[in-house]
């Protein structure tokens, strides 16, 4: 085991080297933290793109800006597509992505393919920690046979690691270092590697029993979140049919100060985790013969929600004589969330694609996101409206999907001829306000 103490001693001294496999908006944020703390860091990607703006000092995640790019370099952060530099590397994490297939089941394609590629450059003294968020039991199942097929034992010359990902874009009042830190080790020497590596960089530490238990707590976690707005997701179109304001009754349940987390609906889940890792669990419990059915019907309900926002925009535009074919329909907001730039899973998506089929002629404003992106599943050759009285007063209806700060509430409620609003924006209504 002296191996592994030397490790603990080379991270407690900040000696080792990081390397950060996946530089997205879980790995760059982690490669930056962990060079902020003194550490050496290297970031591995395969988009040549990202690299070449990483060394040239820029950011592509809105909430990081080109300064702390530009700060890591100059602490000794670089960023390559050579994978064979691994090997100087002491520690590896993979933050790569974990999406579903066509069929709703896991796609562990990124993970195996990351670790493939690492397999070659593994040497003895390697830390190799999963980030990614999957299904119990991948760490052991899937991870480690492939670095045990280079004949390298796991804790005893290799340490493996599962310590997931506790990323929220644009929060401000959490970073990467205030959020503690779950890590769950392959043995009780990989454990105790795997806290001194991130003990660099993070201000508090959870210790798992295993990595199953950290599999199953990242997943949990957003079940927990998944559920409860699946819940009032169901409850809003309960209070809507009885004319009840469920923002109302939200703010004022939680008033309660015991027994009551207040959660606002909204038009669907969005983001990588919380409409995707739901589904990892369902999946994996069939393997014991367990059926999810509450978080399977989280799920539906969410899911639904897209159609029936759509469902509102189309009485509220019969209600002037008016249909979704042919009506000029902007989006407003097409970011999962409010104040960010990220776009993965983004219900507004979801809304655009039903409106398209069914005949409307669609725009967007969003100041986060200037031109729609490229996305695997959605294409849109769109560019954000600029708002103004003349521009707003241009579309039949104005359906509100993610509340950004930087939008103007009352110039929108004061130009636009009909507002949907499914984020409770304008709790106060009017006559040209529709909730959804």
């Amino acid at each position: 085991m002296a191996l592994g103490s030397d490790l603990i001693d080379m991270f407690a001294n900040r000696k080792g080297t990081v390397g950060i496999v996946g530089l997205g908006y879980v790995g760059l944020p982690l490669a930056l933290r962990f060079s902020d703390s003194g550490v050496r860091v290297v970031g591995f990607d395969i988009d040549a793109q990202k690299v070449t703006k990483l060394m040239a000092g820029e950011s592509y995640i809105a909430h990081f800006p080109h300064e702390s790019v530009k700060t890591a370099l100059q602490q000794g952060f670089r960023a390559t597509t050579n994978f064979a530099e691994v090997r100087d590397c002491d520690a590896l994490i993979l933050c790569v992505p974990t999406p579903l297939t066509a069929h709703r089941e896991p796609d562990l394609s990124f993970i195996i393919q990351t670790v493939d590629a690492l397999v070659p450059h593994l040497r003895s003294g390697h830390v190799v920690s999963l980030e990614s968020t999957t299904y119990p039991g991948t760490t052991e199942e899937i991870v480690r046979p492939r670095i045990e097929s280079t004949g390298l034992r796991v804790g005893h010359d290799v340490f493996l690691v599962y310590s997931p990902e506790r990323e929220d874009p644009g929060n401000a009042r959490f970073s990467t270092r205030s959020i503690p830190k779950i890590v769950g080790g392959s043995t009780p020497m990989c454990l105790k590697v795997g806290m001194a590596v991130y003990q660099t960089a993070i201000d508090q530490l959870v210790p798992m029993s295993s990595t199953r238990a950290a599999e199953m707590t990242k997943l949990l976690e957003n079940i927990h979140r998944s559920v409860n707005i699946g819940l009032v997701n169901e409850m809003k179109i309960v209070a809507d049919k009885m004319g009840v304001d469920i923002f109302e009754v939200i703010d004022a349940a939680a008033t309660k100060p015991f027994g009551f987390t207040a959660f606002y609906p909204g038009p669907g889940l969005g983001g990588h985790c919380i409409p995707i890792d739901p589904f990892y669990l369902t999946w994996k419990a069939r393997e014991y013969g367990v059926n999810t059915r509450f978080i399977e019907l989280a799920g539906e309900v969410n899911s639904s929600m897209p159609e029936w926002i759509v469902e509102k925009l189309n009485d509220a535009l019969n209600s002037q004589k008016k249909s979704i074919n042919g009506s000029r329909i902007l989006i407003l907001g097409i970011a999962y969330k409010k104040n960010v730039d990220d776009m993965r899973e983004s219900p507004a998506v979801a809304i655009m694609e039903i409106l398209r089929t069914r005949g409307a002629e669609i725009s967007y404003s969003d100041p986060h996101v200037p031109v729609f992106p490229k996305m695997r599943e959605h294409r849109f050759e769109l560019t954000s409206v600029d708002l103004n009285p003349k521009s707003l007063e241009s579309f039949d209806a104005i359906v509100l999907t993610t509340n950004h700060d930087a939008f103007n509430y009352e110039e929108i409620s004061r130009h636009a001829r009909l507002i949907v609003d499914s984020r409770g924006v304008y709790r106060g209504g009017g006559q040209n306000i529709v909730k959804a």
